[in-house]
C-alpha cells in the first residue's frame, strides 16, 4: 500500500487531481489530464523512485493507475 501511496503522490505533481481522490481506474489522459511530456516526466521520476526501467512498450500498454501499479509490482521483482 505505501508503493500506491508514494506513486499517487508523484502523479499529483503531474495531474490536476489531488493523490488523496485518485483511484486506480482513473486514466492518466483523460481522468488526471497529463500530457505526453507530463506522461514522460512521470515515468522518470517513477523509474528513480521505484528503481525500475520502463521500455517503451511497457509505457504504451499502461494508461491507468491500476495498471502503473501492477507494472511497477512486475518490474520490482
Amino acid at each position: 500500500m505505501e508503493r500506491e501511496k508514494q506513486f499517487k503522490e508523484i502523479l499529483a505533481k503531474y495531474g490536476n487531481v489531488p493523490a488523496e481522490e485518485m483511484t486506480n481506474d482513473m486514466r492518466f489522459r483523460e481522468d488526471l489530464g497529463l500530457s505526453s511530456l507530463d506522461f514522460m516526466s512521470l515515468l522518470g521520476e517513477v523509474e528513480d523512485t521505484f528503481d525500475v526501467e520502463f521500455e517503451e512498450e511497457h509505457a504504451s500498454r499502461v494508461f491507468t493507475i491500476g495498471e502503473a501499479l501492477k507494472l511497477i509490482e512486475e518490474l520490482s521483482e
